[in-house]
């Protein structure tokens, strides 16, 4: 379409030139004494037109050739920074593939080669973002190779390339560089120097999944256990790992520091400040009550924090793992001298209203034998120790029926629980 019209616009020109030029009588008269020239007008037209494209053309040649020296300079500058460049991907590039000594010598090539552009007077206007990205590449190329001095002197002089109060890209720049300083202070097993390095990011920077998960890291190197359970929470609630990882480490960490307890009241201030999804756990429970209990704790605080695991077997049996089911049954167990009515009758109702779950059985089974109630206790011993999968509490199941038999002076019946449980049947 465009091509049409300008063909349309020539045709026009044409005629109308035509027109003016085929029934254009005029002249145009030069005097110069004792001279006259009488020159048509068509003539002087085309004279004018050109003399104008001839003086063109000649001006727009001279400034062509007093370009060539300048036009010279930028492709032997250009020349430069193209050779510059490659250096730096030749670094990045090298250092990707592992090999560390050439990733570092392209880096220097490159800040040398920018060192001379600068001095010239031919400086790039991002030279300060590409020094500070040369020396991050070397400093990395030197911690692989075990240099720390001259990485940390590559790291300097990235850091001072990225002032903290430069442009957006030099402060993100230099957020980087912490980190990846933090990073390699991680490797090097030196977990102050990586919070150090942390602490200096700005609070935005230090929220990030990347440095939160190096200070998850670097607070577990140091043992402290506390701020690795708050950073393992903010990772949780930022996504950064699956449900089942957070839960995992958060349970983890938070084992750590009931373990780390050296008295019931410390143990309680641990308790109360863990979150109520995390003291819902089962794991966590059973473990906190059974560390509350070694420390001599209040029989009743121990089964208190035991109430939520023992609500949730009894509702819902299914939903509880079996090794975590298990460990409930043997913390109970643990704590049946100083029973209470209340528990004596939940255990008691429990059993009732699942008469199939072998452990409730033997809980119950050991609930009564506690109370001296003979009779019932060899029952529910019994057939608890019949199904019972748990080798452990089946042996503990015959053990006990074989205590019973000799307090009724049945040697072949107690000798016969005493060989299974010895050979755990």
């Amino acid at each position: 379409m465009r091509a049409a019209l300008w063909l349309l616009a020539l045709f026009g020109v044409a005629v109308a030139a035509a027109l003016f030029a085929g029934n254009n009588q005029g002249t145009v008269t030069l005097y110069w004494p004792p001279y006259r020239i009488d020159l048509s007008l068509n003539m002087v037209v085309l004279l004018l037109v050109g003399g104008f494209v001839t003086l063109h053309a000649a001006l727009r040649a001279l400034a062509a050739l007093l370009e060539l020296p300048r036009q010279a300079r930028r492709w032997r500058q250009q020349q430069k920074e193209r050779a510059m460049h490659a250096a730096l991907m030749d670094a990045l590039t090298h250092m990707l593939g592992g090999r560390f000594i050439r990733s570092r010598k392209a880096a220097e090539a490159a800040l040398s080669q920018e060192k001379a552009l600068e001095s010239a007077g031919e400086g790039v206007p991002h030279g300060r973002q590409l020094r500070a990205l040369s020396h991050m590449i070397a400093a990395e190329a030197s911690h692989a190779l075990q240099d720390r001095a001259t990485r940390e002197t590559h790291l300097n002089e990235a850091l001072s390339e990225a002032p903290a109060r430069g442009t957006v890209s030099e402060q993100e720049l230099r957020e980087g560089a912490q980190m990846r300083a933090a990073r390699w202070s991680l490797d090097d097993r030196d977990a102050a120097a990586a919070l150090d390095r942390l602490a200096a990011l700005p609070q935005g920077a230090a929220r990030r999944t990347l440095a939160l998960r190096i200070k998850l890291k670097a607070t577990r190197l140091g043992h402290q256990t506390q701020e690795a359970l708050d950073t393992a929470r903010l990772l949780g609630k930022h996504r950064a790992f699956s449900t089942a990882a957070a839960q995992s480490i958060v349970r983890g960490l938070a084992t750590e520091l009931i373990n780390s307890a050296h008295d019931t009241a410390q143990l309680q201030q641990i308790w109360l400040a863990l979150e109520p999804a995390e003291r819902n756990m089962p794991e966590l429970a059973i473990h906190a009550a059974q560390r509350l209990a070694a420390l001599g704790g209040d029989a009743t605080q121990v089964r208190a924090w035991l109430l939520p695991v023992w609500e949730r077997l009894v509702d819902s049996p299914d939903l509880l793992a079996e090794h975590h089911a298990l460990k409930l049954v043997r913390a109970l167990e643990a704590g049946l001298d100083a029973l209470d009515a209340a528990w004596l009758a939940r255990i008691e109702s429990a059993q009732q209203g699942n008469p199939r779950d072998a452990r409730l059985q033997y809980l119950a089974g050991m609930a009564c034998l506690k109370r001296q109630l003979w009779g019932k206790a060899q029952q529910l011993l019994t057939q608890a120790a019949l199904q019972l999968s748990d080798t452990g509490l089946r042996a503990s199941a015959w053990r006990h029926l074989a205590e019973l038999a000799e307090q009724r002076g049945d040697a072949p019946t107690a000798a016969d629980a005493w060989k299974k449980a010895a050979l755990g049947q």
